[in-house]
């Protein structure tokens, strides 16, 4: 009894979904690292804008779709499957606007510190994680 009421207490739910978004958003972002032409990290410790706004939409983004994620299932296992789910539709819309650029590369513009282009991928990112989440529910 004892043990059930503490799997079942908010502050542990709380706790539960916290790390395991923690832990997803850090696998994402290595994966990005990977997407990405640029090192990221690497690139904002430069004070690289553009790459700086390009990796914070995608950590809204992914953060965002969790959320939704959280918010529409009930297993921790749901909420994870549905989460990559999204991320992995987050990593397909920023091949598309690479694809749909054709007289620029947005890897190359955003390493260059392009601030539009890194503008634009932030917008991007957290617009879709919108449109995203609402859709995973």
């Amino acid at each position: 009894m004892l043990l059930s009421s503490f799997w079942s207490n908010p502050l542990v739910d709380s706790a539960g979904y916290f790390s395991v978004v923690v832990l997803c958003l850090i696998v994402s972002m290595v994966l990005f690292e990977i997407v990405t032409k640029y090192k990221n990290w690497e690139e904002i410790k430069k004070g690289n804008v553009a790459v700086a706004m390009a990796t914070g939409g995608k950590i809204f983004g992914v953060c965002n779709i969790f959320r939704y994620s959280i918010e529409q299932h009930n297993s921790l296992f749901e909420m994870i499957g549905w989460g990559l789910f999204g991320f992995t539709l987050l990593i397909l819309a920023y091949w598309l606007f690479e694809f749909l650029t054709p007289s620029f590369h947005v890897d190359k513009e955003i390493e260059e510190d392009n601030r539009s282009v890194g503008f634009i991928s932030l917008i991007i990112s957290v617009g879709l994680s919108f449109v995203i989440g609402a859709s995973i529910s």
